[in-house]
Parts: structure tokens; sequence; C-alpha cells
């Protein structure tokens, strides 16, 4: 049975392939524009203001010159490049040059001064000698220029195969992160409807509906690198409500969320969620008065998040403040949003609130 291939791989064969496809189309364009100039460069001398016709022998003399540069040109670049200069043969290749430049300077001499149609008399030795330097250096330049674009080519392969491996390493890590964040996010929640079984079952069913929501997000929507803002708000709605059914009467909390719920703005799924995990999970005192103050708002630019909760250091004794998910929101920030956030945490001067301010900067993802 023939297995088929997923679409998106498909798909990114089939735009692999036209990229390389455009990439041979303007490599092949550009040679025949360059050597057309460079045989069409005689007709500037040859042009005869008067009428007359074109002199083609002379031509033919100008051409012949211009058509062995072509030879040791794409000698280099199709044979002596591939074979030895990449690999290592670096002295063949430049006793191969040193025959090639060599024979064919002293052919081009041959032609021009013995073998040319219109030539009527023969020129000194030392023009000749003059005329062989400037077409040798001439086919160096060539050889150069043959070289120079094979390599920039080659550098272009390995810098594209660099950002490929690179873009392949951070979707790697930005997987391995998710796959860690759903069981940490996933404990936390649980741990909290435990909670709840012990005194009031019914408060706990309405937990697990809430979960059952808040999963839903997190197995489907979490799998992609990117979701809706407005999305991303249903479902810090229903976590901030799951937290809420097992808190005291001594505990306030307030969210205001100032975001369009049909917001179109791509985010990180699950970047925020952390942040409010760790304001209740450290923010809220079993015996004093507590709050926990939520807010969102979107610009044209920006997305800006901050959460206050109240203060109450933890004891050495205590174990559960680990720390996991804001290291993960760090890795997450600096992998998806490079120089565009900034992240303030940490205890006001009175030390009575504890404060996680975070912008996003989205102008690229609006584009």
């Amino acid at each position: 049975m023939v297995r088929r291939l997923p679409i998106k791989i498909i798909n990114f064969i089939g735009m692999e392939s036209i990229e390389r496809n455009n990439g041979r189309f303007f490599e092949i364009l550009t040679h025949l524009i360059g050597w057309g100039m460079l045989l069409g460069f005689p007709f500037l001398f040859l042009w005869n203001k008067n009428g007359e016709p074109i002199d083609w022998i002379e031509y033919l003399r100008h051409s012949i010159v211009t058509m062995f540069f072509c030879i040791i040109f794409y000698l280099n670049y199709f044979l002596l490049i591939p074979r030895y200069l990449f690999c290592k043969k670096r002295q063949k290749y430049l006793i191969v040059n040193i025959l090639l430049v060599t024979v064919f300077g002293a052919s081009i001499q041959l032609w021009q001064t013995y073998l040319s149609p219109d030539r009527s008399s023969v020129p000194e030795m030392k023009l000749i000698v003059l005329f062989f330097m400037r077409d040798v250096f001439t086919m160096i330049l060539t050889i150069g220029l043959a070289a120079a674009i094979h390599l920039s080519k080659k550098w272009a392969k390995t810098e594209r195969a660099r950002q490929d491996a690179e873009r392949d390493r951070t979707e790697a890590e930005l997987k391995n992160l998710r796959n860690q964040l759903n069981p940490h996010f996933l404990l936390n929640t649980l741990n909290n409807i435990y909670a709840l079984v012990a005194f009031d079952a019914e408060k706990a069913q309405m937990a697990i509906q809430e979960l059952s929501k808040l999963l839903r997000h997190v197995l489907y929507e979490n799998q992609q690198t990117y979701v809706s803002l407005g999305k991303e708000m249903d479902f810090i709605r229903n976590y901030i409500a799951l937290m809420e059914i097992r808190l005291s009467a001594h505990v306030t909390v307030e969210t205001h969320i100032d975001i369009d719920p049909d917001s179109r703005t791509e985010v990180a799924p699950l970047i925020f969620i952390s942040l409010i995990e760790n304001a209740f999970k450290h923010g809220i005192s079993p015996t004093k008065p507590s709050f926990i103050r939520i807010s969102f708002a979107e610009s044209e630019s920006e997305i800006f998040c901050e959460i206050v909760n109240s203060y109450h250091p933890k004891t050495s004794s205590d174990k559960s403040g680990s720390g996991i998910g804001l290291e993960q929101v760090s890795k997450r920030l600096e992998l998806l949003y490079p120089g565009r956030y900034e992240w303030y945490k940490g205890v006001n001067a009175g030390k009575t609130e504890y404060v996680s301010r975070l912008t996003i900067k989205t102008e690229f993802e609006n584009k």
C-alpha cells in the first residue's frame, strides 16, 4: 500500500523545488547577459557611422579572444574548482590553470599575430609580449571571477544550511519547552482540584469541568507556534475562574482584560500562564489578607501584561517555589521574541507586593 506524504511536506518540497529552479534560471540569465555584453562590446569599435557594413572578419578576430576567456571561465567553473579547489587539491588546481593560461595566452597571440585574416604585418616582439601579459592578466581575473562566484554560492548554501539547522534547533527547543510546560501546568491544576475534593466536592466537580476546557486549549492550540490573542485571553479567563473556585474570602482577585475578544494578533500560546500561576501559587497566604491584580492590554504594536500580587515570603522549608514555569517563560521569550520584549519582575520597595510586568512588541507579527 502506497503511503501518502503529509500535505505540509509536499508543499515544502514544492517550494524548495521552485526556489531551486528560480535560482538556476537567474544564474543562467546572469551568465547569458554577461557574455552577451562581452561579445557585443567589439561592436562599439566596429560600428561604422557612415552606413558601411560591419567588418565581420575584424569582429571575429576580437570575438575569438572573448571565446578563449569564456572557455577558461567554464573549465574552472564546472570542472577545476569543484574537482580540485574544493577537494583540497590546490596544487593541481594551480598547475592546471598555469598551463591553461600559458597555452591560451600563446594561442591568442598566435591567432592575432600570424593566423588572423586581416594581418598584413607582424608586430614587434615587444608588443607581442606586452599583449601576451595583458591577456594572461585578464585570464587570471577571469579565473578569479569563476572562483569568487563558486565560493559565494558555496557560502550561500552553507549559510542556508546553518539557518535551517538553527531553525530546526529552535523549533525542537520550543517543542521541548511546550512538552515540559504541559505537565507542569497540569500538575499545578490537579493539585488545586485535589485540595478542593477534601472539603467541597461540588466545587471540585466544577473545577474538573473548567479543567476540561483548559485541556482542550492546551492539547490543540499549544501545538502551534502562535495563536490568536483573543483565544489566549479566553483560556486565561477560564484558568482564572478555575483558580478562584478554591480561594477563601480573604483573597481578592481583580482582572482587567482590555483586549478585543476577536483580536487576531498572534502570540505564543501559554506565554502568560506561568506568570498567573506564579501569582496564585506564591501570592496567597492561608491566614493573611491577600490579593491578585491581573491586567492585559493591547495597542497597535504591543501586548502589555501586568500581574501584581501580595508578597508573602516562603520559608526555607517550603520547596514549592521551584521556579520552573518562570524559567520556561524566559527561554521561550528569548527564542520567540529576541530583542522585542521587556520583562520586569521583583518585589516592590516596601516588600508588600510582587510585580511581574511583561511587554511584547508585535509589529513584526502584524505586518
